[in-house]
């Protein structure tokens, strides 16, 4: 077996849950000692590094013979959850594809990217610094990105997630908002008294929808498409018999490369003083809760070209270059001056209860990284 593919294997059978997506869940400790372990078998040096307690970033290090650039792959160890799937953590192989939780998101591309080493390894590193970072927490608030960018840096990075093989130097950032309706606890019987904050988030249920449309109606971004928002979560009342006194709803804004925090706040305040306008028993309020912005980095730029050919020659045919609609680690390694790209083996199912990653793309994507590593360093 291509030794990509045994690696992938096992990654897919260590339960890396993220315990901040399903509390109580396993969290990397366990893949990140599986990684480490495959990482010193190449002969990197490797040091784990608590980003969370008990959740280890993992940092792999190949030295060239000379000097020379420095480039780091990175990829994230952490999944979300597996409610409704049978059997999450057994790798089948069929078709020509891989099943199983983490297949695609992002597996796949960690064990591309630390094959891609081995075979640099193997061949002898003349030059340069190869860092192979394998970090937590992507799928909630990327803590591991965000330390593992206190410690280190490259003059380039390309991050491993599922592209199709495509090259993408764009993506969509999010944006996290609560938004609480106020209203008047009373007896269900005695409606003069109460005042339902539930119907009165309905209004705000009905702008933000509206609001989505005009998002979705405006001309897109020419590689990521428009933004968007949807409602997550929304809680509030107490029980049958009586009117809520509260109602909150937590939202999800898509941003567009560019877009700032204050824009998308703007837009829920903006409803809700029409709303107070409107009737002045209304009253809503809303908070930022969490936000990381969108990314883009200019095609010309000398990494995508790099890689453009070293994936031709690897792959043998031009891959696409264009953006992802999902957010990734990317924007914080960019965030300090490492200039990203994406990149990574083709599947489907994401989040979904049926996960798999393209066998022969995990091998492509690793050779391709592999010939991206000699020619940039």
């Amino acid at each position: 077996m291509d030794p990509a593919i045994q690696l992938l294997r096992d990654l897919v059978a260590i339960d890396s849950v993220n315990p901040l997506l399903v509390p109580g869940a396993a969290g990397e400790a366990a893949v990140a000692a599986a990684v480490s372990d495959a990482m010193r078998r190449i002969g990197m040096d490797v040091e784990l590094e608590e980003a969370a307690p008990g959740r280890p970033n993992v940092v792999g290090v190949l030295e060239g013979r000379a000097a020379g650039r420095s480039l780091m792959f990175c990829g994230h160890t952490d999944t979300v959850g597996v409610e409704g799937m049978t059997a999450p953590f057994d790798p089948v192989q069929r078709d020509g594809r891989l099943y199983g939780r983490g297949a695609q998101d992002m597996k796949g591309g960690v064990a591309a990217m630390i094959d891609a080493a081995r075979i640099i390894a193997d061949a002898g590193f003349a030059r340069g610094r190869l860092v192979i970072a394998a970090v937590i927490d992507e799928e909630y608030a990327s803590a591991g990105a965000d330390a593992l960018v206190t410690r280190w840096r490259a003059d380039a990075a390309v991050v491993t997630e599922p592209t199709d093989l495509a090259i993408a130097v764009a993506h969509k950032g999010f944006a996290w908002i609560e938004v609480e309706t106020h209203g008047r606890a009373a007896h269900g019987s005695r409606p003069a008294e109460g005042r339902d904050a539930i119907v009165r988030m309905g209004r705000v249920l009905l702008a933000l929808e509206e609001l989505d449309r005009a998002l979705q109606r405006r001309s897109p971004h020419a590689l990521v498409g428009t933004a968007s928002l949807h409602a997550s979560l929304i809680d509030g009342g107490r029980e049958l018999s009586s009117y809520p006194d509260r109602c909150t709803l937590k939202l999800e804004r898509r941003t567009l490369p560019g877009e700032r925090d204050a824009v998308v706040t703007g837009e829920v305040e903006g409803i809700l003083a029409r709303l107070g306008a409107a009737d002045r028993e209304f009253e809503g309020t809303s908070r930022l809760l969490f936000a990381r912005p969108g990314y883009e980095l200019d095609a010309t730029h000398e990494l995508p070209v790099a890689l453009t050919a070293a994936a031709t020659r690897a792959i043998g045919r031009d891959p696409h270059v264009g953006g992802m609609t999902f957010w990734t680690d990317a924007a914080v390694l960019a965030g300090v001056g490492i200039p990203s790209v994406l990149f990574g083996p083709g599947g489907a199912g994401l989040h979904s209860t049926e996960e798999y990653v393209i066998v022969e793309d995990v091998c492509r994507c690793r050779d391709a990284l592999a010939e991206l590593a000699r020619a940039w360093c």
